[in-house]
């Protein structure tokens, strides 16, 4: 890939040094993925420059009329402190013609809402689990069709945020107390649904209109304390001293038969052309004891520092991390051509 300019945006507090020299492996986790893009690219020999944006769209037009790069790698993940805004943000980048990575604002629209990506996809077959969604100030009451136990999560939120051991309820009082939880604590609707007591699995895929979907990913629980239940809380996810004690590792999923990956593999296709996600995206699933891949969410714009899901799958899969790094910029440039042509 020839030279580049690569404006980088991101989160003013996550701004990465040049160096980890002088920081604790606490201060690293917090800006990794930044990091790692940033560090990366300018490896790959392009000209990159970060950018912290928060509240103010000018500094981002400001940057772009005044230095004048040939694509955005668009890091942002909300705006206004409002993760629902992402879309806002690959919206304005848009208007103003410029290329960017990642996933379109349509595609990113469609994803954020739990509700309505498990609406689309059960409407075209694609196994979902059952739910129900509570709206803030609305009296919690679960409906009959919604059988306990169930899990409760915030409907927009992403990144297992908000999700803890008590996000799994089996009591209309417990379900009452969650929901409470989420509207008071989280500041959001609340999604509850079927629990599904099976695999946790992940599925990268990469592309435009021609999809690369990686290898199967699962992410091995350990050894969690007696009657902790296997969900991907916040602690699982995103504490590396409680993985470490406790075991916890992703890796390619195994065991699968023939026929379950080529499922898998199919469903996800569909789900990302319904949902229209392009560049880079996460699809999760929970795999039953009868072998059924159950869609639980999709992430448009995943998670990519090195050592997460998807860049592991994408190396075990021969896309080394900097050639990842330039293949989303790649498809960035391609969707901007296409769109212009």
């Amino acid at each position: 890939m020839k030279r580049l300019r690569v404006l980088v945006l991101l989160h003013p507090d996550l701004v990465p040094p040049d160096t980890l020299k002088g920081y604790s492996e606490q201060d690293i986790h917090a800006w990794k993925t930044e990091y790692d893009v940033v560090s990366t690219l300018r490896a790959n020999g392009h000209d990159v420059r970060p950018l912290g944006v928060q509240n103010e769209l000018k500094l981002i037009r400001d940057e772009i009329e005044s230095w004048k790069p040939d694509i955005v790698f668009n890091l942002l993940e909300q705006f206004h402190g409002d993760p629902t805004y992402d879309q806002n943000v690959a919206s304005y980048l848009e208007l103003l013609r410029i290329p960017y990575t990642g996933c379109n604002p349509r595609g990113l629209i469609l994803a954020r809402g739990k509700d309505l990506s498990k609406k689309l996809l059960l409407y075209h077959r694609i196994p979902v689990p059952a739910f129900g969604v509570f709206p803030m100030r609305r009296k919690i009451r679960r409906p009959a069709r919604l059988a306990l136990p169930l899990i409760v999560k915030s409907i927009s939120e992403d990144a297992s945020y908000g999700i803890a051991q008590a996000s799994l309820v089996d009591t209309d009082e417990k379900l009452d107390e969650r929901v409470t939880f989420i509207h008071e604590r989280i500041g959001t609707a609340a999604i509850a649904e079927e629990y599904i007591d099976g695999r946790e699995i992940y599925v990268g895929v990469v592309g435009n209109e021609r999809l690369r979907v990686l290898p199967i990913w699962e992410l091995d629980f350990g050894d969690l304390p007696p009657g902790t239940s296997r969900i991907a809380t916040e602690k699982v996810k995103h504490d590396p001293e409680y993985q470490e004690r406790r075991g916890i590792k992703q890796g390619p999923a195994e065991g699968l038969s023939p026929e379950v990956r080529s499922r898998i593999i199919k469903i996800v296709k569909r789900v990302c052309r319904i949902l229209e996600l392009d560049g880079y995206a996460r699809v999760d699933f929970r795999l039953s004891a009868d072998n059924v891949p159950y869609f639980i969410e999709a992430n448009p714009n995943p998670e990519i520092a090195k050592s997460e899901e998807f860049a592991s799958a994408a190396a075990h899969d021969g896309l080394r991390y900097p050639d990842l790094l330039n293949r989303i910029l790649a498809l960035g440039l391609r969707r901007a051509g296409s769109a212009q042509a």
